[in-house]
Parts: structure tokens; sequence; C-alpha cells
């Protein structure tokens, strides 16, 4: 499985800051150290350059952030201080994510081992979210030609705001949220489908949930390629979730995202999105699940083809 890394995907932040960074470099090494991911299937970014960022953010806002020109206001709202590393980083997160879904379009399947920033809008970011990498890396695609039409698939407990808010006049882009109903954001964007979750949902009504709009979404939105944000943050004991899947339930719902997918033949990006368990460490453990059923569901299909040829 070809998945996409830089070493310049963790930046310091301040002593405290609630943000796990280092969640991204201890993935990478439990993914090579459990041989889901070997190290010669893992791509390097490069930065992108403002004439692709400029493809979805305001010339105003990518100048801000370019020359350290973010207020102390715009900076809280955003909820990480600027560095000139938070810069290159978010450009480099995005590119990974670009990266990974032009390796999907040519092998069906490729993850970024960051991305998912999907509350960062066209002149702004909040909520952890600088650049809106899923955005990004449609949109080049878009004006290359390389697909027409896209389906999001966001899981992260929280809506996918930014995102609803650059595609919601897109009738190409299907975007499609299923989130915390009182969780974070208070002013909710509108996606062309929006499944709100009552707090403390659990495995099985979250399953039962997914399990039963999920193929509609992919039956109507007819994409050419599928971005899948896996957040983590719908586990029991998150610090911002108020959702209780179990681990199991989280591997149920990479499951089921990954056999619905790549069952109809469509090419999968994978990106990580949120989590925040009680050590950063647990967070990396549960965001390798949908590494691991991924790599699963591939071997199982290559298998029942070998099977199927030896006949």
């Amino acid at each position: 499985m070809k998945c996409v890394y830089h070493p310049s995907y963790q930046v310091a932040l301040p002593p405290g800051h609630p943000f796990p960074m280092s969640k991204y470099s201890l993935l990478r090494d439990q993914l090579l150290t459990e041989g889901i991911v070997a190290a010669g299937d893992i791509l390097q970014p490069e930065p992108l350059d403002a004439s692709i960022l400029g493809l979805v953010h305001t010339p105003e806002y990518l100048a801000k952030l370019a020359t350290s020109g973010l207020s102390a206001a715009e900076q809280r709202r955003l909820g990480l201080p600027w560095s000139d590393a938070l810069w290159q980083r978010s450009r480099l997160a995005s590119a990974g994510t670009l990266l990974a879904a032009r390796t999907a379009l040519d092998q069906g399947l490729a993850a970024n081992l960051a991305g998912g920033t999907h509350h960062a809008f066209a002149d702004h970011g909040e909520g952890f979210c600088v650049l809106n990498d899923v955005a990004i890396a449609i949109r080049k695609l878009q004006a290359e030609r390389a697909l027409e039409r896209a389906t999001i698939i966001d899981l992260d407990v929280h809506q996918g705001n930014g995102t609803a808010a650059i595609f919601e006049s897109d009738d190409e882009v299907f975007t499609f949220s299923m989130h915390g109903e009182r969780n974070y954001p208070v002013a909710k964007m509108r996606s062309n489908l929006d499944v709100p979750l009552k707090d403390a949902v659990g495995d099985a009504e979250y399953l039962d949930t997914l399990e039963g709009v999920l193929p509609s979404v992919l039956d109507h939105a007819r994409a050419d390629l599928v971005f899948y944000l896996a957040g983590v943050d719908v586990a029991a004991g998150d610090r911002y979730g108020k959702l209780a899947l179990t681990e199991e339930g989280i591997r149920r719902r990479d499951r089921c995202v990954i056999e619905a997918v790549r069952g109809r033949g469509l090419p999968l990006v994978i990106v990580l999105a949120g989590g925040y368990a009680a050590t950063r460490a647990r967070t990396a453990e549960l965001h390798a699940h949908v590494f691991r059923e991924s790599v699963t569901y591939e071997r199982r299909v290559a298998g029942q083809g070998n099977a199927a040829g030896a006949a």
C-alpha cells in the first residue's frame, strides 16, 4: 500500500498544546514495524506553490500565511500559532493528499499520513486546519482533467464545515459528513448529505446508520475518486469527541467504507483527519486500523483473483 509522508509533517508547538502533532511520526513507525507498509512504499511530497493553493484559497489568506500576517484573533480561531514551519508543513500535507490522490487514480488505493483538514475555508483557517488539502487535491485534478467527479466521505466526529462551504455550489463534488450533532463547529455548513448523531452513540447505532446511507451516497455520486476522512475522534473517551465507538467499532467502520468503495472498483484516498485520545501513541494506534483494514481487504481480493486464475 502506497502512503505519503514527510518528516516535516511534525512541527514544534508550545508546551501543553492539545494538538497531537507527534501522531504522524508515531503512525509511520507503527505501520513500518507491523509490516503494513514497506519503506519503499512511502512516498515523499514537495510543498505546493501558491498557484495550486490558489485554486481553493484566496490570495489574501495565502499572503497572510506566507508572511506571518495572521492576527492574534485569527490564530486563536485557527487554534495553532503561526510559524514558517507550520506554513511549510501545511503545504507539504496538502501536497501529500494530492500525491496520494494521483497514486490512487493509478493504483486504486493510497493514503496520506496526514491531511483531512476539513475546517479550512477558502479565506480562513480554524479548528487546527490551515489549508483544505482534500479540496486542493480535487481542484488541481479537475483542472488537469484527471477527474470529473469526486466524493468525500467525512467520518471525523466534527462536521467538515470548510469542505462543505467550498463545494456547496459544485455539482461535481459530493460531500457526505456524519458527525456529532452537538459538537464543533457550532454553526454547521450544508454538505450534500449531513447525518448528525446524538451524543454517546455507540457501535451498533453508528454502524447501522453508516451502512444504511453509504451505498446510496456512492451510487448517487458516481465519482471517479473517493476521499475518506478516517477521523478517530469518534472513539469513546476522545477529548473532543462525545461519541462512544469501541476500537472494534472503528475497525468495522473503516472496513465498511473500504469494502463499499473498493468493491465498486472506485479509487480510494485515505486521509487521517482528527483524533485526540488520552495519549499520542493511543491516537496513532487508532489511526493504524484503517491501514490494517485496507491491506487486509486488498490482499483478500488479490487472493481471490489468484484463486480464480488458478481454477
